[in-house]
């Protein structure tokens, strides 16, 4: 297997995933920003490499297998750190929602390409917003200080409520999708 340029910039998602974990518990008072920063530079690579990929045609198998398991790694690791060091119900049920929607839509999607119908389980916008709101939901989270008088704390965790609801029609709308697979299979 030849190593891509996408996937290497995945695999670099990967690897920065025990460095966010140093740095979150750093006790310094930029440790914050840097865990940010961490995060952003997972979500700019993740962009960068589908882009790289879809545009110099270098997309492999194995680039399609990894992408999405170093995103659902990155957040889930993120979404643990957050969770540990605000312990709040709110968070805590937003969090797992969050975690056991990735590992139930990913089932999902491996079962239906098993069953040759993998193209009734896409990305739908839900997902694609969820995504989007999530991502800004865990980078105000890791950052957790007051910013120009706006309390970011409060704000990342009714993100993340948001995050956690559109992760639920998300899952509704995927699992529609593939119920007629589902009652093909009885």
């Amino acid at each position: 297997m030849q190593l891509t340029i996408p996937t290497i910039l995945t695999l670099l998602r990967i690897v920065m995933i025990p460095v966010l974990v140093v740095v979150f518990y750093l006790p310094f008072d930029w440790s914050n920003l840097a865990a940010l920063l961490i995060f952003i530079t997972a979500a700019i690579t993740d962009w960068l490499d589908g882009w790289i990929a879809r545009r110099f045609g270098m997309s492999s198998a194995f680039g399609a297998f990894l992408d999405p398991v170093a995103d659902k790694l990155m957040v889930a690791v993120a979404l643990i750190l957050i969770v540990q060091r605000n312990p709040e119900l709110l968070l805590a049920i937003s969090a797992a929602v969050i975690i056991g929607r990735e590992i139930t839509v990913s089932a999902l999607r491996e079962w239906m390409a098993e069953l040759g119908q993998g193209a009734r389980v896409r990305v739908a916008w839900t997902g694609k917003m969820k995504t989007i709101l999530q991502m800004v939901a865990i980078g105000f989270l890791l950052f957790a200080q007051d910013l120009f008088g706006l309390p970011i704390l409060s704000i990342g965790i009714w993100l993340l409520v948001a995050a956690a609801v559109l992760t639920i029609l998300s899952m509704i709308t995927y699992l529609r999708a593939a119920w007629p697979a589902v009652q093909q299979q009885r």
